[in-house]
């Protein structure tokens, strides 16, 4: 048959049907053998795949969309989250299922969580042999007997992941040719146009921040470790803040780095692998994430390789300053072989100050801690969403983690002070920002006193320390700790001018004040009276 009289591909009746069975839940040197054959990616020196993914160097938060339908309607936060008819909905998984005939896809069950009673079965069919890999590590991987495939059980979710895919604003209801569309009632996320592969996994997470506060189940933007004496500890932040980083202690087991659920049972990872930033990687502040470079398995994301010898060169942006590496939890020596852990002892929220204006660490009162949970302040690093510069922007992104948020901010902030009371944790706020002057003048925090710090406030002995009152905050800020220079715990003392500091101060102050007037009609006048003093 000449080309012009090829027939055309046939019809698809469904996603699984263009992943034949040697293409479903493959191992990873099947995925690195189609990766390389494909062109997808090349073997770096030591072993990780390295892959590149285009002008899509991390989300695409403007481009997710929510299915607008009756029967969830008054659950969602509509003010954060952008709505496509059930129409839309329907045109681009048709327009998906043509795009995908012809073509064969890779399929794979996995899990999202580790909780026995708050799992959900996700399959997750991927055009890119790299991005099953990616989303292999990413998940949780149940043993094969026991996967959809093999047993007939039909998933809870299914994600489909094309990235060869453009949409059409006109006809599929979305922003641009790129288009992550979630369906809560048809259980479906499509995602086209980006290859970055970061937004599987956070599809997931929005599924979880989605079902689990109907059961009580608190889910969570954060990372987990436990001590020896079974001393859990939480660990909120956005990306850049050192949820990744700071958990990683060599001394303490970690139970993930990214997304996890607080339920009856105690704390669960949603997650079977970590999303480690690699840019500018240190083998000494961070020897455990920096050995993963060093792995067969692991995928690189915009890493620069020399092309001949293939080594790495991890303080290389030119690709993207959100370069990542993404591995399964077990390289990591110390991780947990369970994916659980008890109810926490301590819990830290993390921010990255670019105004240089918050202390290294603070204590924060239950009240206190839903105030700064709900406000979720920080500043967002270059990379870690498509569109933003070079430098730190400050923002406030509630509850640590808004874009993938379905539900109103207090649902989450409710549980959450609920859990806190009942199982009287410790609360942190840790700056890993900037010391000694605004981002551009100051530097950035010492990551060894934010160690000492946190082991200290982990340990139980800096409840103990000398405290003094913040004057703008409220909160209370040790004045000595071991370890660490007094002088950095007052951060006006470390700035030249003084009178500059309080004036930052005052304006850091004066955006929290402003930005936390629409939760104010939905938490207690204690919670509001935790607000700065401008």
């Amino acid at each position: 048959m000449s080309a012009s009289l090829k027939a055309a591909p046939a019809a698809l009746s469904s996603f699984e049907d263009a992943a034949p069975d040697a293409h479903r839940n493959l191992t990873a040197a099947a995925y690195y053998e189609f990766a390389v054959k494909r062109g997808e990616g090349e073997i770096a020196a030591e072993g990780p795949l390295v892959v590149k993914t285009g002008e899509h160097t991390g989300r695409s938060a403007a481009d997710k969309f929510t299915v607008r339908r009756p029967e969830i309607d008054a659950k969602i936060w509509w003010d954060n989250s952008k709505a496509i008819t059930p129409e839309n909905f329907e045109a681009l998984r048709r327009d998906m299922l043509d795009y995908a005939a012809g073509k064969k896809l890779f399929a794979q069950d996995l899990k999202g969580g580790t909780d026995k009673d708050h799992a959900i079965r996700v399959r997750v069919i991927t055009e890119l042999a790299w991005h099953a890999l990616f989303i292999q590590h990413l998940l949780v991987r149940p043993p094969m007997a026991e996967r959809g495939f093999v047993t007939g059980v039909a998933p809870d979710f299914t994600i489909v992941d094309l990235p060869g895919f453009e949409a059409d604003p006109a006809r599929h209801g979305c922003r641009s040719k790129t288009v992550i569309a979630v369906d809560f009632v048809k259980r479906m996320v499509l995602i086209g146009g980006t290859s970055y592969a970061g937004e599987m996994k956070k599809s997931v997470f929005t599924i979880l921040n989605f079902l689990l506060p109907e059961k009580g189940v608190m889910p969570m933007h954060c990372s987990v470790n436990v001590g020896k004496n079974a001393d859990s500890a939480i660990f909120f932040g956005l990306s850049g803040t050192g949820k990744t980083t700071l958990s990683a202690d060599p001394n303490r087991i970690l139970v993930g780095d990214d997304e996890h659920g607080w339920s009856e049972n105690g704390l669960f990872n949603f997650e079977g692998g970590c999303y480690a930033k690699m840019i500018r990687l240190s083998p000494e502040a961070e020897p455990e994430i920096y050995a993963t470079t060093k792995r067969f398995g692991t995928v690189l994301e915009n890493v620069v390789m020399d092309p001949k010898t293939r080594a790495l060169d991890l303080d290389d942006a030119s690709l993207a300053e959100n370069s990542r590496g993404a591995y399964p939890i077990h390289y990591i020596p110390n991780a947990s072989d369970t994916g659980r852990a008890p109810h926490p002892k301590n819990i830290i929220m993390l921010t990255a100050d670019a105004f240089g204006v918050l202390p290294p660490i603070a204590r924060l009162s239950p009240e206190q801690a839903m105030y700064h949970f709900l406000s979720g302040f920080t500043a967002k690093v270059a990379g870690t969403e498509k569109g933003l510069g070079k430098e730190p922007q400050p923002t406030f992104s509630t509850c640590f983690g808004a874009p993938f948020m379905p539900r109103h901010p207090s649902e989450y902030g409710k549980l959450l002070g609920e859990l806190i009371e009942k199982h009287q944790a410790a609360c942190w706020l840790v700056n890993t920002g900037w010391t000694g002057g605004a981002y551009g003048e100051g530097s950035r925090m010492p990551i060894k006193a934010t160690r000492a710090l946190l082991s200290a406030a982990l340990d139980g002995s800096l409840k103990n320390a000398p405290m003094r009152k913040d004057e703008t905050f409220g909160f209370d800020v040790p004045t000595k700790a071991p370890g660490v220079d007094d002088r950095i715990l007052r951060p006006r003392d470390t700035w030249r001018e003084p009178a500059a500091y309080d004036a930052q101060a005052k304006k850091l102050a004066g955006m929290f004040v402003e930005n936390f007037r629409k939760f104010e009609p939905y938490v207690s006048e204690a919670v509001r009276r935790a607000s700065p003093k401008p």
